[in-house]
């Protein structure tokens, strides 16, 4: 038996310009509200999507282009808003980890933005009327948002996030692996980048390529 080798973390290419992300069917809605900008209604935007729909990859283009502070909303406290809100801000994960008083922050954060003619992107799983925010003058803010859906793949659009995905890790497959995978595999981003990482985990570790036999072995593991 070949032994495992040790896996080393390499850097990812990882481009997140907008240029970089695919559109199809099944966000060209949601891409068509986000290139709007500076025309978002009230300069406001919320991102909503499934795990690994490319929320913060868009949300990192926007900062890219507009200059704007990237913060998770886990990490949100009202004595920063004022220096945060100098200038455009995306929030990530706006969905979860928002306690009471990073509810605070956020209202704070709206409002000051808002004074300053300055633009606010959000992002989260699900549209902001469904994230369970206590503060009613900040639920009722959010309400108010239309929300910008990104969909789970279509398969084109999975055959082009797994290619993106296997480029970002410096692996060129045969067109064989990826036509061998797109019918077998769960339809989610969150599936793709799982399968992708565990390929290349497992090709590295056993010092091997990713191709057709590995992706079947590691499918036949996981079947029930």
């Amino acid at each position: 038996m070949t032994p495992r080798q040790t896996i080393i973390d390499l850097p990812r290419l990882n481009q997140r310009s907008r240029a970089d992300f695919m559109s199809s069917p099944v966000n060209e809605t949601a891409l068509a509200l986000f290139d709007r900008w500076p025309d978002w209604p009230d300069r406001r935007l919320a991102l909503v999507g499934p795990e690994g729909a490319g929320k913060s990859h868009l949300a990192a283009a926007w900062a890219g282009r507009t200059g704007a502070r990237v913060v998770a909303a886990a990490d949100l406290a009202e004595d920063d808003i004022p220096a945060l809100a100098e200038g455009p801000v995306a929030v990530e994960d706006a969905d979860r980890g928002l306690t009471l008083e990073r509810e605070r922050a956020l209202f704070h954060l709206w409002n000051t933005l808002g004074a300053a003619g300055q633009s606010l992107l959000l992002t989260g799983r699900r549209a902001p009327s469904d994230w369970g925010v206590r503060l009613p003058d900040l639920a009722s803010r959010l309400a108010s948002l239309t929300p910008a859906r990104l969909g789970e793949p279509d398969e084109a659009l999975l055959q082009a996030v797994l290619l993106k995905l296997f480029a970002d890790r410096q692996i060129a497959p045969r067109p064989a692996l990826v036509q061998y995978l797109l019918p077998r595999m769960e339809r989610s981003f969150a599936a793709a980048h799982a399968l992708v990482d565990r390929l290349d985990r497992e090709a590295l570790a056993q010092g091997r390529a990713v191709d057709v036999p590995l992706a079947r072995r590691l499918l036949e593991i996981d079947a029930p």
